[in-house]
């Protein structure tokens, strides 16, 4: 048995990049953007999140921004949401995946649980599920506003009515499906039999050992390499099956097991058909919802970069803002910067910027301006304003 290979760190961050799409830089910004370009990006990262905070735009689109700077925003939408390529579900949290990965979470939707507050609506109203999977089935796509007897709201941020709390634990469990989301960001729901493709649904689900090994597989070609946490973190894998998932495939040999120098006696996982990009021409904001920073221990690793979401932190006890992206050059994260979109007065507004220790700040303010602009055109907003 060969010696276990021990990687740079340098060499991991390169790898992790290239996997992710981001190392090679954007395509040229002359070349038009098509469906196939849509595809690649998917194909990077595997998992595109969903969020509906708005403060800049929704957190899909960043994704798509920074491996492809502009294209047209309606035309992806629609592909994603009505080309049945991709499904809307529950897989790192609310995400769009490829439809081939749906067979392979009927585990999860086998083992899915109602939850505290579907339980308490089903004391009040026991057949409330039943009749509107009914209401869906007669009256075809419909929203939560749509429902003859939605319920009321309990709360501003997850106090969802009665009918909300239902329409999604039936698209949990697979008798609903979402068929796309509104102007408004509204969750639009219809039959599982209506949304995806006929050939997806007729797929014998894998065996749910098998199913953890083809999800930690897909994790794996999207992020290059990791350890277990990492890699089982993609798709929201508990962790031992994820690392039993892991070990088999490396027992295998469809998986190599690796250390990196810094991170000691850890063991990584590594794609074995992962390349790392020899020229890096990467120059991009990067969502707080993308893939390369979703595990933020990785990321701290990876890149020396601490990142946390300041969303849900009171303002007053806010570090760096509300909605901060962090500004990836080359193979680093060199700066991080709160926007926000002011439509009203077509404004790119930067509320805060702040620059890594150690960095180039000349060339780091340069290249930043530049990605402000672009964004800003891309968005048809007039101006940055600093």
């Amino acid at each position: 048995m060969p010696p276990m290979r021990t990687l740079s760190l340098d060499r991991a961050r390169r790898l992790a990049l290239t996997s992710l799409g981001l190392a090679r830089g954007r395509p040229d910004p002359a070349r038009r953007r098509d469906t196939r370009h849509l595809r690649s990006a998917v194909a990077a990262v595997r998992v595109v999140q969903l969020d509906s905070v708005n403060v800049l735009v929704r957190a899909h689109e960043l994704p798509f921004w920074s491996r492809l700077g502009p294209h047209d925003r309606a035309h992806r939408d629609r592909w994603l949401w009505r080309s049945g390529e991709l499904f809307d579900g529950w897989v790192h949290v609310a995400s769009l995946a490829p439809v081939s990965v749906w067979p392979w979470l009927h585990h999860r939707r086998r083992a899915a649980r109602t939850g505290a507050r579907l339980e308490e609506h089903l004391v009040e109203d026991p057949h409330l599920l039943d009749r509107v999977h009914d209401e869906v089935a007669a009256r075809g796509p419909v929203s939560v506003l749509d429902l003859a007897d939605p319920g009321q709201r309990s709360g501003p941020w997850w106090g969802d009515p009665r009918g909300k709390v239902a329409l999604d634990h039936l698209a949990r469990i697979g008798r609903l499906a979402i068929r796309e989301r509104d102007a408004r960001f509204i969750t639009v729901y219809d039959l599982t039999e209506r949304v995806l493709p006929r050939h997806v649904l007729d797929t014998e689900p894998p065996a749910e050992e098998r199913a953890q090994e083809l999800l930690v597989l897909q994790a794996l070609r999207a992020q290059g390499l990791g350890t277990a946490d990492h890699l089982a973190d993609h798709h929201r894998q508990r962790i031992r099956p994820a690392r039993a998932a892991l070990e088999r495939l490396v027992a295998r040999g469809e998986v190599e097991e690796v250390r990196i120098a810094e991170w000691g006696a850890t063991p990584v996982y590594l794609d074995p058909t992962a390349v790392a990009a020899r020229t890096l021409r990467a120059r991009t904001l990067v969502s707080p919802f993308d893939p390369l920073v979703w595990h933020r221990d990785r990321t701290e690793a990876l890149f020396g970069f601490r990142y946390r979401i300041e969303i849900y932190v009171p303002e007053a006890d806010r570090v760096h803002g509300y909605y901060v992206l962090p500004f990836l050059l080359g193979d680093r994260l060199v700066a991080r910067v709160d926007l926000k979109a002011d439509r009203q007065r077509a404004r790119l507004l930067v509320r805060g910027a702040f620059a890594e220790e150690g960095v180039d700040a000349v060339q780091v303010a340069r290249e930043l301006a530049a990605e402000l602009q672009e964004l800003a055109a891309w968005l048809e907003l007039t101006e940055v304003e600093v």
